[in-house]
């Protein structure tokens, strides 16, 4: 047979292919062979199974404890499943917990180069409808103790946001929005020491807002509707107390945090007794914080008006913490009216401590917001100003 082409020459045939091999080059990248595998795997409840095996077959014929498993990936705390190198083919693809099976699909085809995604959802209605008798009630008994800690979860989420934004309305003076909010906080958890803490905060708040407006009408702090609500505080302070203590790990700091605050309400209405036996507990309680404690009684009863008692507070303070300054202050303050005049010479004698007490104060305060007034005091009196302190020595 005779053949018609183009005939071409050696050099000019040379270069063609050249040209030709340079146009279309060579295909030098195969596509991968295989398959692979993805997906997310649910329980009968909807949560993620988050421990076992997926396990791909194409073994239909044997029974299930000597049927061959091709490939086997495991599932993670998640309840996901990734596979990779899996051969192009037919295969039931089972789920595995503790060498058993619990779900399965059949007929899953995999082509050269695809990344099938096979999830389970094991609370659709045909695997529930599958399921015996037994293992339904099991399911129904899982769910019921399920449903009670999802309660208990969201009931702890809802007291957590109502103390919060207790804590911040107490913060900006919206007492009444922290009562309320904490009244029904402790009605839901009346167990709870914290929750008695910030509800009476709340009601101390109340008390002060009461006080300050009897002051303004002339009444006293013993009127009735201010000490109710003094007594409301101190009612919830106990509360959180004795919680505190029958608990299995009572904490210190929240029983002296409650003792403080008790002993501030029994301060301000004037019942100087009470105030200091709070205290002293607080102190006892948290022995580290006691100079902070004996300060707050001192300050209390001095801004009560208890002089007397404000003094003894603040020796109890400056024994605790001899560095705070305004212990001293307060002690000075609670002395100075007990000085005498001489009604000859009208010298004014201080009682003892008093002028020791002020100048410790200037030492350990020399421009603190005292400072000007306690030198004033003490030049008053014929007393010598003594401080260590030098202008423009901080």
């Amino acid at each position: 047979m005779k053949r018609f082409g183009w005939k071409l020459g050696g050099s000019l045939a040379g270069a063609l292919f050249a040209v030709m091999t340079m146009t279309h080059p060579a295909q030098t990248f195969a596509q991968d062979a295989t398959a692979s595998i993805h997906g997310h795997i649910l329980n009968p409840i909807g949560q993620p199974v988050n421990s076992g095996d997926v396990k791909l077959t194409t073994d239909r014929a044997s029974d299930a404890k000597s049927r061959k498993y091709a490939y086997t990936f495991p599932i993670d705390a998640s309840g996901n499943y990734k596979g990779t190198g899996i051969k192009p083919d037919n295969y039931v693809v089972i789920v595995f917990q503790a060498d058993k099976s619990l779900d399965f699909q059949d007929s899953v085809v995999f082509k050269t180069g695809e990344d099938k995604q096979v999830d389970f959802d094991m609370s659709r209605k045909e695997y529930l409808d599958k399921m015996t008798p037994e293992e339904k009630k099991a399911l129904e008994d899982y769910k019921k103790k399920n449903a009670e800690v999802v309660s208990a979860n969201a009931k702890i989420a809802n007291l957590n946001a109502l103390l919060t934004q207790a804590r911040a309305d107490n913060k900006s003076g919206n007492y009444d929005a922290s009562v309320t909010a904490m009244q029904q906080a402790t009605t839901a958890k009346p167990d709870e020491p914290i929750l008695w803490i910030t509800l009476a905060d709340g009601q101390l708040g109340v008390a002060d807002t009461a006080l300050k407006a009897a002051k303004a009408a002339g009444k006293p702090a013993t009127d009735p509707d201010v000490a109710q609500k003094y007594n409301d505080a101190i009612g919830s302070y106990k509360k959180a107390i004795d919680l505190n203590a029958a608990s299995k790990k009572p904490n210190p700091e929240t029983a002296a945090a409650a003792y403080n605050q008790e002993g501030q309400a029994y301060g301000k209405m004037g019942d100087a007794q009470n105030a200091s036996t709070a205290y002293d507990q607080a102190a006892k309680t948290l022995p580290a914080n006691a100079g902070m404690y004996y300060f707050n009684e001192a300050a209390t009863l001095y801004n009560a008006g208890k002089t007397t008692e404000a003094g003894a507070a603040a020796d109890k303070a400056i024994a605790a913490d001899p560095k705070r300054a305004d212990a001293y202050y307060i002690k000075g303050q609670a002395l100075i009216p007990q000085a005498s005049v001489d009604p000859k010479t009208q010298k004014i004698t201080a009682p003892p401590g008093c002028v020791e007490a002020y100048q410790q104060y200037l030492e350990l305060a020399p421009d603190g917001p005292h400072a000007q007034e306690v030198k004033d005091i003490l030049t008053g009196i014929g007393a010598t100003v003594k401080s260590s302190y030098k202008a423009g020595k901080k």
